[in-house]
């Protein structure tokens, strides 16, 4: 059979401080700038989630995108949508909440939730400018 790649887009607001606990707040404000912001401030996250695998000859589907959606919406946007990253998440609780590391974070989630015959790959667009993926082939 064919590979195909699906794609499901979702997004969530959420807000978060960028800070390491083992720095000066002088090196903190260096190093992270605004989003250091001891009261916080937030994003519109846009996640793209492509799923690749082979297409079953008798669905014709390379997953039902009716499951991926489901996935997102319990386990991602559930969790995420319109907390304080830091403080209201177990995820972040000793994890800095960068694009970098909340990319990772959802894709281990939905990793979870998935056969092991489909790859996975996570974009995640932090604002309209700036986006990070995970896997990176």
């Amino acid at each position: 059979m064919k590979k195909m790649a699906v794609i499901r887009k979702a997004n969530f607001s959420a807000a978060h401080k960028l800070w390491n606990e083992k720095w000066s707040t002088e090196k903190n404000k260096a190093v992270f700038g605004l989003c250091a912001n001891e009261n916080v401030h937030g994003h519109n996250y846009n996640l793209e989630l492509k799923v690749v695998g082979e297409i079953d000859a008798e669905t014709g589907y390379v997953i039902d995108l009716k499951i991926i959606k489901k996935i997102i919406k319990e386990e991602i946007e559930d969790r995420f949508d319109h907390k304080n990253l830091n403080l209201d998440t177990k995820e972040f609780a000793q994890l800095n909440p960068t694009a970098e590391n909340i990319a990772i974070v959802i894709y281990d989630i939905i990793r979870q939730q998935l056969d092991e015959k489909y790859a996975l790959y996570i974009k995640l667009w932090e604002t309209e400018k700036n986006c990070v993926e995970y896997p990176y082939p």
